[in-house]
């Protein structure tokens, strides 16, 4: 697909310099966060490191869990 083929959306995009496409991309992922996105991955039923009884569904929220870690004594 040549330049003149692109649609006109694309063509704003490779037109922008990369540090200008960082910029858009950050402030697209802050958006897909603040709607309710969420960072975890999806589960594979089909990878051979996948253990259904390991894998818990997001928090209602859309964030991870928390995890309380233990110190020893110091």
């Amino acid at each position: 697909m040549t330049y003149e083929q692109l649609p006109d959306e694309w063509k704003e995009w490779v037109d922008l310099s990369p540090l200008e496409r960082f910029r858009r991309s950050e402030e697209l992922f802050a958006q897909y966060l603040a709607m309710g996105g969420s960072l975890d991955p999806d589960p594979d039923p089909t990878s051979p490191f996948d253990d259904p009884e390991a894998w818990r569904p997001s928090a209602a929220h859309g964030r991870a869990g928390l995890r309380l870690l233990r110190r020893g004594a110091s």
